[in-house]
C-alpha cells in the first residue's frame, strides 16, 4: 500500500502565500490599467477545453497538456494558453464583431512536467491579443504596449529583442540546401549555442560566401544600423522582405518612442511553430529566461474557421515577479478589537462602523483584558479592548 500523501503537491504545482499574491495582484492592477488605456477588453475562457479543438489548435505539444475525460466521454484540457481560445471565442460567440479586436487576459495556465525540475505546472500570464489587423502598424503596437506594460510593472533594465521568421529561414533557404541541415542550424540559433553553429558552418560543402554570409547573421543584433547589414546579406527573396519588413517596423516603433528599450536580432528564433512573421522576447538584467514572448500568428484564426491576422504577446508574471521594484502600497488602518463574551454586540456593531469608514479590523473574544494581550500575536496598527483602554503597540 502506498504512502499517503499528506503535505506533498502534484507535480509543478505550488502555494502562493498571501504577501507574494498581494504583491502579484498589485502588478496585476498595474497592467491591466496600462492595457485598457490602450483599448483592450478583458476576456476569461473556461479552465476546461475540448482537445479535439483548442487542444488540437494549440501550439502547446500534445504532451505537455493535462488531458482528462468528462462525463460524456469526450477528451478535455486544463487550458495550455490563452491565445487558442481566445481564437475559438473571436470565430465563434464573437463572430459578428467587426475586426480588428483587442482583447487582454489576466489567468492561469497549465503545462504538465516529467519531472521535478523546479518548473511550474501551472503558472499565470497576462497577455494581449490584436486581432484582424496584418499591418507592421500592429506589430509596433504590440511591441510598444509590451514595452509600457514593463515600465508600468517597474522593471529596472529590460530590453526586448525583436526579430522576423522568415529572415532566418530565408537566409538558410539562400544559402544551405540540405533541409536537415537548416533544421539543425535553426536548433542551434534556438538554444544559443554558437559554437556548434560555427562548427557545423565550417564543414558545410557551399560556397565560401554563403559561409560568410552565414557567420556574418550572428552579428546582426544591435539598434537600428542592423537593417543596412541584414538587407546586405540577402538577395530578393524572403529573408529579404523581413528586413524590408522590419525597416518599416522600426520606423513605427521610433514614432512610439520606444527604441531605446528594444534590440534588433534577426537570428531570433522561436521554437513555437505557429508564429509567421515579427517575433519578440523581453528580457530582464539578471534574469536568464524571457520575462515576455509575442509575435505575429495569421494561421491560427483560420482553423477555426475565420481566418484573420493577428498579433499579440503573454508576460510571465512569476519571472515578472522576481525582478520587479514595485512594492506593495500600505494597506489602510488594521484594527483589532478584543472583547469579552458579555461585550460582543458592542464589539461587533463597532468593528462594522470601522470596516464602513475604511479601516480593515479584526475581532477576537476572550475571557478577559489579561489574556487578551498577553496571548494576541495579530498584527495591527490600533488595539482596542472595550473596557475604553487602548494599546497602540
Amino acid at each position: 500500500m502506498s504512502k499517503p500523501l499528506v503535505f506533498e503537491k502534484p507535480l509543478g504545482m505550488r502555494d502562493i502565500l498571501p504577501e507574494s499574491l498581494a504583491k502579484q495582484r498589485h502588478l496585476e492592477k498595474l497592467l491591466r490599467a496600462c492595457i485598457t488605456q490602450w483599448g483592450y477588453e478583458e476576456i476569461i475562457t473556461p479552465s476546461l477545453e475540448y482537445y479535439d479543438t483548442v487542444g488540437v489548435a494549440s501550439v502547446t505539444l500534445a504532451d505537455r497538456m493535462f488531458k482528462l475525460l468528462d462525463k460524456q466521454g469526450h477528451t478535455v484540457v486544463l487550458r495550455p494558453d490563452m491565445t487558442t481560445p481566445i481564437a475559438r471565442v473571436v470565430s465563434s460567440l464573437y463572430k459578428n464583431v467587426p475586426l480588428p479586436i483587442r482583447l487582454f487576459y489576466q489567468t492561469n495556465v497549465f503545462r504538465a512536467q516529467e519531472k521535478e525540475a523546479g518548473r511550474n505546472a501551472e503558472f499565470f500570464q497576462t497577455g494581449v491579443e490584436l486581432i484582424g489587423d496584418g499591418t507592421v502598424d500592429a506589430d509596433a503596437e504590440a511591441i510598444a504596449l509590451a514595452v509600457f506594460c514593463l515600465r508600468a510593472a517597474e522593471v529596472p533594465a529590460f530590453k526586448i529583442a525583436v526579430g522576423h521568421v522568415d529572415f532566418v529561414d530565408g537566409l538558410l533557404e539562400e544559402t544551405v540546401p540540405d533541409e536537415a541541415v537548416q533544421a539543425q542550424l535553426r536548433q542551434y540559433l534556438h538554444d544559443r549555442d554558437y559554437v556548434g553553429y560555427r562548427h557545423l558552418v565550417d564543414g558545410l560543402p557551399i560556397p565560401e560566401e554563403h559561409r560568410h554570409r552565414l557567420r556574418a547573421l550572428l552579428h546582426l543584433r544591435g539598434g537600428g544600423n542592423k537593417i543596412a547589414e541584414a538587407h546586405a546579406l540577402t538577395v530578393n527573396g524572403k529573408a529579404r522582405r523581413a528586413v524590408q519588413t522590419i525597416a518599416s517596423l522600426w520606423e513605427a516603433l521610433d514614432a512610439y518612442g520606444v527604441t531605446d528599450d528594444l534590440l534588433l536580432d534577426f537570428n531570433l528564433i522561436s521554437n513555437l511553430n505557429y508564429y509567421t512573421g515579427i517575433v519578440f522576447e523581453g528580457y530582464a538584467a539578471d534574469l536568464g529566461s524571457p520575462l515576455l514572448g509575442g509575435g505575429r500568428y495569421d494561421h491560427l484564426l483560420g482553423q477555426f474557421g475565420r481566418p484573420a491576422p493577428a498579433t499579440g504577446f503573454a508576460l510571465k508574471m512569476d519571472r515578472l515577479m522576481q525582478v520587479t521594484a514595485v512594492a506593495v502600497p500600505d494597506q489602510q488602518e488594521r484594527i483589532l478589537i478584543g472583547y469579552t463574551p458579555d461585550r460582543r454586540a458592542e464589539a461587533l456593531k463597532e468593528a462594522q462602523r470601522l470596516r464602513e469608514a475604511g479601516s480593515i479590523v479584526v475581532t477576537r473574544m476572550v475571557e478577559n483584558e489579561a489574556d487578551f494581550f498577553a496571548n494576541r500575536h495579530e498584527t495591527a496598527g490600533r488595539v482596542m479592548f472595550l473596557t475604553g483602554k487602548e494599546d497602540g503597540r
